[in-house]
C-alpha cells in the first residue's frame, strides 16, 4: 500500500448495525475509509426484507448480486412487500453450526455483499469491512461475499486472526478455504476446521476477486509481531486499539483486579508501545480516546498513519443507531451526565465490554432482571466436545439450566446479557417477544463518549462530513 494513499482516519466498524452501509458510503465520500459491520449481516438483511426494505435499497443491491438464483430464493422466502404486522415475530435462518447447508452460508455471503455494494456504491473510494476473529461460524462466507462486492480492506479484532490472510488468498480465486475451529473440552484429539467451497454456488469459472488489505486489530506490540511474522498470508498493516476504545476490550495484563465500580483496572502494561509497533515496517492507526482534534499528528509523530475513530461516528446522523436512542445519548451528552461502564461479566465472550448507562437498556438492572432468558440467534455460542465425541454448542446467556445441563458452571451465567439480540434492538430491529415485550437495547460506546457534549456544541445532531472535519482541524 502506498503512503500517499492510505486514509487518516478509520471510521470503527461497530456492529450491530451501527456502522451500516449509509455510514460507510458517506465517510469514505469524504475522503477517508468508511467500514461496514460485518457482523450478524445474515439476520440484518433478512430483517430489513421481512420490513418491506424501505427505499427498495437492499434489493437494489441483489439484483447487482453476481449469482440470481441466490438473491431469488433469498427474496422468495424471506420479502414482505407490506412489512410485517405489528408485534409479528422476524422469521430467522436456523444458527450457525459447524457445518451448515449451501443455503444457509449464501445467505450470509449475500447479506456481506449487499453491504458493502451500498457502500461503494456511485464512487471509487475504498471501502472496508470489520469482523470478530470471535465469532468464528459465518467468517469464510462473510469474507467471500464482501469480496464479491470488492471491498478494499478487512479488519478483525476480538481474537488472534492468524489464519485469516491465507483464507482471502484462496477466496480471491473461489478456491475452498478454511480454518480452525476452536473447540472447548477438546481432549486432545484432532483440531476441527470451519470449510467454505465458493464453487458450490457457481455453475461456471469465475474471474478472480481482488483480493483486500488486511488490518488485524490489536492491543499489544507482541500480537502485532506475532501476526507480522506467522500470519499465513500478508497483514498490510494493523489497527492498535487501547482499553478506552468502545465494545469488547482486551483483558487487562496481569493480576485481574476490579475498581469500586466492579470495571477491570488496566495499567502501564495496557499501553501499547506505537514505537514498537513501527519497527514491524507496517502502517498503523491508534484506536481508543483518538476522536479529538490533534490525534493525528500525535500518531503521526509515532510513526503512525493516523486513527480509527468509533465513538462519535455512531450518534452521527448517517449511522444505523435507531433514533430514539441516539436522541437519548445526546440528551445525555449535553447535559454532561452521559457514563460508560466497563462491565467486566456483561460479554458471553468473557472480555470486557463498555455499556453506556441509561434506563431501559440492558444496562440497567431492573431491565436486565425483566427480560426472560432466550438465545435464537447464537453468534456468540461456543462449541464443546460432548462425551459422546460430538460438538454441541452453549452460551453463557442462554438460559441458566439450559447452559448447566450442556455442561457449563452456572456462576459463568452471572450477569451475562445477550449481545446479539440487545445489539438488533439498537438498530431497531428488535425481535417481539409478545404481549407488547420487545428485545431492550444495550449500547456501547468509548470513554469518549463523556466528551462528547464538547464537540455538539449544542447542536442536536450532526453528519459524518462534521466529524471529519473537527478530527482534520
Amino acid at each position: 500500500m502506498s503512503a500517499a494513499t492510505l486514509p487518516v482516519i478509520i471510521q470503527g466498524g461497530m456492529g450491530i448495525g451501527v456502522s451500516n452501509w449509509n455510514l460507510a458510503r458517506a465517510v469514505s465520500l469524504h475522503g477517508q475509509l468508511g467500514v461496514v459491520s460485518g457482523t450478524a449481516l445474515d439476520n440484518v438483511l433478512i430483517r430489513r426484507l421481512q420490513d418491506g426494505d424501505l427505499g427498495g435499497h437492499v434489493r437494489r443491491a441483489m439484483e447487482a448480486f453476481p449469482i440470481p438464483s441466490v438473491a431469488s430464493e433469498v427474496m422468495e422466502r424471506f420479502f414482505k412487500p407490506e412489512g410485517r404486522e405489528e408485534g409479528e415475530p422476524y422469521a430467522l435462518p436456523p444458527m450457525y453450526r459447524q457445518v451448515v447447508d449451501n443455503f444457509r452460508d449464501q445467505i450470509t455471503t449475500l447479506a456481506n455483499f449487499v453491504e458493502v455494494w451500498l457502500a461503494k456504491e456511485g464512487h471509487d473510494n475504498p471501502v472496508g469491512i470489520n469482523f470478530l476473529t470471535k465469532v468464528q461460524m459465518p467468517t469464510l462466507s462473510s469474507l467471500y461475499g464482501a469480496m464479491l462486492a470488492g471491498v478494499d480492506y478487512v479488519l478483525m479484532g476480538a481474537g488472534i486472526p492468524r489464519e485469516i490472510p491465507g483464507a482471502l488468498d484462496r477466496l480471491k480465486n473461489h478456491e475452498p478455504a478454511s480454518i480452525r475451529f476452536d473447540v472447548e473440552e477438546d481432549r486432545g484429539g484432532e483440531p476441527e476446521h470451519l470449510t467454505f467451497d465458493p464453487r458450490q454456488s457457481w455453475d461456471r469459472t469465475p474471474s478472480p476477486l481482488k483480493r483486500p488489505a488486511f488490518l488485524p486489530i490489536v492491543s499489544s506490540h507482541t500480537l502485532a509481531s506475532m501476526l507480522a511474522r506467522k500470519a499465513n498470508g500478508s497483514v498490510e498493516g494493523f489497527v492498535v486499539e487501547g482499553p478506552t476504545a468502545g465494545g469488547h476490550n482486551a483483558p487487562p495484563r496481569g493480576k485481574r483486579m476490579l475498581n469500586e465500580r466492579g470495571e477491570p483496572v488496566y495499567g502501564d502494561r495496557d499501553i501499547v508501545d506505537l514505537e514498537k509497533i513501527g519497527e514491524l515496517g507496517l502502517p498503523f492507526w491508534a484506536a481508543g480516546g483518538a476522536g479529538h482534534p490533534g490525534e493525528i499528528e500525535k500518531v503521526r509523530e509515532r510513526g503512525g498513519v493516523g486513527i480509527q475513530v468509533g465513538t462519535l461516528f455512531a450518534y452521527c446522523q448517517e449511522s444505523g443507531l435507531a433514533q430514539k436512542l441516539k436522541d437519548v445519548v445526546l440528551d445525555l451528552c449535553r447535559k454532561g451526565s452521559a457514563d460508560v461502564l466497563t462491565e467486566d461479566r456483561a460479554s458471553p465472550t468473557g472480555f470486557p465490554f463498555k455499556t453506556v448507562s441509561f434506563c431501559p437498556s440492558l444496562a440497567c438492572p431492573d431491565t436486565y432482571s425483566h427480560r426472560q432468558r432466550i438465545c435464537d440467534l447464537g453468534y456468540l455460542r461456543v462449541p464443546y466436545r460432548m462425551a459422546n465425541g460430538r460438538i454441541a454448542y452453549r452460551c453463557p446467556a442462554e438460559p441458566v439450566e439450559t447452559f448447566r445441563k450442556k455442561g457449563g458452571r452456572v456462576e459463568e451465567t452471572e450477569n451475562r446479557k445477550c449481545l446479539c439480540n440487545a445489539l438488533m434492538a439498537n438498530i431497531g430491529l428488535s425481535q417481539p417477544r409478545g404481549e407488547g415485550e420487545e428485545e431492550p437495547p444495550l449500547i456501547t460506546s468509548g470513554d469518549d463518549l463523556r466528551t462528547l457534549g464538547e464537540f455538539l456544541e449544542g447542536r442536536d445532531s450532526y453528519s459524518a462530513a462534521d466529524v471529519i472535519e473537527y478530527l482534520l482541524r
